[in-house]
């Protein structure tokens, strides 16, 4: 199945997705955060742990 054989409601979500990731790369970067946390980002990662307590989001 090619782009064109979809609906156009289809084509149009592509079309919409690709603007978006060309704004997001064309984006300046994120600043580096100061004092911030070791390891993976918790919010991208599910749980949040701190002084042995751990938060389910």
């Amino acid at each position: 199945m090619t782009q064109t054989d979809l609906p156009p409601a289809a084509q149009r979500a592509l079309a919409e997705a690709e603007a978006r990731r060309k704004v997001a790369l064309a984006a300046a970067p994120l600043p580096k955060e100061l004092g911030g946390r070791d390891g993976p980002e918790p919010v991208r990662y599910g749980d949040w742990e701190k002084k042995g307590l751990a938060v389910d989001f």
